[in-house]
């Protein structure tokens, strides 16, 4: 039996297949549903869903609460400890592939925030603009507009 991870503001959860179907859930009009737990009745209301990032906003007799929802592979991913760094800010910006670099958006010295737009690669017939990934200084810049670039080069340093 499958265990989803439920989150409702600080508590945590465990969620199953057979705890669901205890409930008597009656669908009504749009997103508005119905739900006897225990002979006890709940008007819940969808007000929003983001599938990406597993979390619903629901209206549940009149109070709002925000639920995230982990299956086992969320859960198994958590387990192994792969999300422990994807908040560490990346400190070099490598060419993803070979290109010709069609404009610097940056200098060194500037400061970058996660998303400010880098540099501007052609490769392939496309043009592909590098985003950096945390917020830092730019350290060193080591190629300029008209340059060409392998896969793996180094392009700019992030401190």
């Amino acid at each position: 039996m499958e265990k989803y991870l439920v989150k409702i503001k600080d508590t945590e959860f465990e969620v199953g297949n057979d705890d669901l179907k205890v409930l008597d859930i009656q669908k009504k009009l749009g997103n508005r549903y119905h739900v006897l737990k225990n002979n006890i009745a709940y008007n819940v209301h969808i007000l929003e869903t983001d599938f990406e990032s597993k979390t619903l906003k629901l209206s549940v007799n009149g109070n709002t609460y925000t639920i995230a929802i982990k299956d086992k592979y969320d859960q198994l991913v958590e387990q192994m400890g792969l999300l422990s760094n994807t908040t560490n800010k990346v400190k070099n910006i490598l060419a993803p592939m070979p290109g010709l670099i069609l404009n610097v958006l940056v200098e060194a010295g500037q400061e970058i925030q996660d998303g400010t737009p880098l540099l501007v690669l052609s490769a392939m017939k496309m043009e592909n603009q590098l985003l950096a990934q945390g917020a830092g200084i730019v350290k060193a810049i080591h190629l300029k507009t008209g340059d060409t670039v392998d896969k793996g080069q180094l392009i700019i340093e992030i401190e």
